[in-house]
C-alpha cells in the first residue's frame, strides 16, 4: 500500500465485466485505496475465475467472479462498481440499502429529476435505509459534459453558450457488430428514422442539465435534431465494406435551452470517412468546448491514441473516472448525488499495491 496512505483501503465490488467492467476491475486492482472484495458476473463462462483473470492481468486475487447476486450484496462492501449492460433498478436498491454506495456508468442517476418519480423514491428511500450514495459518471456523458464544463466556466461571470462537440473516427474500428447493427452505419439513410436522436436526448439530455443548474441557469427543455450523411464512393473499413450512397456518417445535435434560447449544446460526430456528402467540421477524435460569454475559451481534447489501437484505450477514459469517484461517493452524504454535490475527482495515483497485497 501507499505509504502516504493511513487509512483503511475502500472495499470494493465490481458489478459486471463486461468492456467497461474488466477495465474498471483492473483499475481497482492496480489503485493503491482499494481493496477488491467481490465480483459479479452473468456470464457462466466467468463464474469461478479469478478477478485478475477476468482483468486481463497476471496477478492472482484470491477473489472468484460469482453469478450469486445475493452473496454479492451480503458482502456488504463499502462501494459497488455498477457497470451492467442494462440498469435493474431492484439491484440497485438492494445494494443501496445493504449499505454499499454506488459508482456507476449507467447514465440513469446523473439527474435525479429526470429519474422517474416512482424510480426516483424508491431510489432514494434505499439511501436512506443503507447510510449510501449512488452517482453515475463516466467520459461521455460524465467528463466532457459535466466535469470540465464546470472547470471552464468558473473563470466566467456571464455564460452566453455552451457548446460540446464530440469527434470520433471509426474507420479503424474493427467492431461490425456494434457500427452495422446498433449504430446503422451502412444502411441507407430512410432505414435509420429518428430513434438515435431520442435516444441521445435521454442520455446526455440529464448531463446537461446538471451542468446547467450548477451554474444557476436551469434549463427549460432539451431537444434533438439528426444529420446523416453518405459516403461518396465504395470504401473499406476495418469494419467491413461501406457502400457509396449509405450511411458512413452521424451528427446529433442536443440542445439544452432556456427562455427559447440554445444555451447549452453537446454534439457527436461520428464518422467511418471522411468521405463523406457532408460539409463538417472534422477533427481527430476527441472534443472540443467553447464557452461564450465574458471569458471566451476554446479548448480542444485530442485523444493521443493511433485510430487502430483506440478500442485498447477508449475503455479506460470511462472506467477511470467512476474508478477514481469511488472515495468521493463513499465520502458523500446519502442520496443521488450529481457532479455538482461532489468534490472535484482527484485520481490518487500512488504507488499500487503488490499482487500479494492486492489478493489478501
Amino acid at each position: 500500500m501507499n505509504a502516504a496512505r493511513t487509512t483503511a483501503p475502500i472495499r470494493v465490488v465490481q458489478w459486471a465485466t463486461g468492456n467497461i467492467g474488466s477495465r474498471s476491475l483492473r483499475a481497482v486492482l492496480e489503485h493503491p485505496g482499494l481493496e477488491l472484495v467481490g465480483a459479479y458476473v452473468t456470464d457462466p463462462a466467468k463464474v469461478g475465475q479469478d478477478a485478475g483473470t477476468l482483468a486481463g492481468t497476471d496477478a492472482t486475487t484470491g477473489v472468484r467472479a460469482t453469478d450469486d447476486a445475493d452473496a454479492v450484496v451480503g458482502l456488504r462492501a463499502d462501494v459497488a462498481l455498477y457497470m451492467p449492460l442494462r440498469c435493474d433498478f431492484d439491484e440497485v436498491c438492494r445494494l443501496l440499502a445493504a449499505g454499499t454506495d454506488v459508482v456507476t456508468t449507467r447514465g440513469e442517476f446523473h439527474h435525479p429529476a429526470s429519474l422517474d418519480p416512482d424510480v426516483r423514491a424508491r431510489v432514494e428511500e434505499a439511501c436512506t435505509t443503507g447510510g449510501t450514495s449512488i452517482h453515475s459518471t463516466g467520459s461521455s456523458p460524465g467528463f466532457i459534459t459535466e466535469a470540465l464544463p464546470l472547470v471552464l466556466t468558473s473563470l466566467a461571470r456571464r455564460l452566453d453558450h455552451l457548446s460540446i462537440d464530440e469527434y470520433a473516427d471509426l474507420s479503424r474500428r474493427d467492431s461490425p457488430a456494434l457500427l452495422f447493427d446498433v449504430m446503422g452505419f451502412g444502411k441507407r439513410p430512410d432505414e435509420l428514422g429518428t430513434s438515435r436522436s431520442a435516444h441521445l436526448v435521454q442520455a446526455f439530455g440529464p448531463s446537461l442539465r446538471v451542468t446547467a443548474e450548477a451554474l444557476g441557469l436551469p434549463l427549460d427543455t432539451v431537444e434533438a435534431t439528426g444529420e446523416l450523411a453518405v459516403a461518396t464512393r465504395d470504401v473499406e473499413i476495418a469494419a467491413g465494406a461501406l457502400r457509396a450512397g449509405t450511411v458512413a456518417g452521424q451528427r446529433t445535435t442536443v440542445s439544452g435551452l432556456r427562455d427559447g434560447v440554445e444555451l447549452i449544446r453537446f454534439r457527436p460526430t461520428w464518422v467511418c470517412t471522411p468521405e463523406i456528402d457532408a460539409d463538417w467540421e472534422l477533427q481527430a477524435t476527441g472534443w472540443r468546448v467553447q464557452v461564450a460569454g465574458d471569458t471566451p475559451l476554446d479548448v480542444r481534447v485530442e485523444f493521443a491514441v493511433p485510430l487502430e489501437r483506440m478500442a485498447e484505450y477508449s475503455p479506460g477514459f470511462t472506467a477511470h473516472r467512476a474508478v477514481n469517484a469511488v472515495a468521493a461517493v463513499h465520502a458523500a452524504e446519502p442520496g443521488i448525488r450529481t457532479t455538482a454535490d461532489l468534490p472535484q475527482v482527484v485520481a490518487e495515483l500512488g504507488a499500487p499495491r503488490t499482487d500479494a497485497q492486492a489478493g489478501a
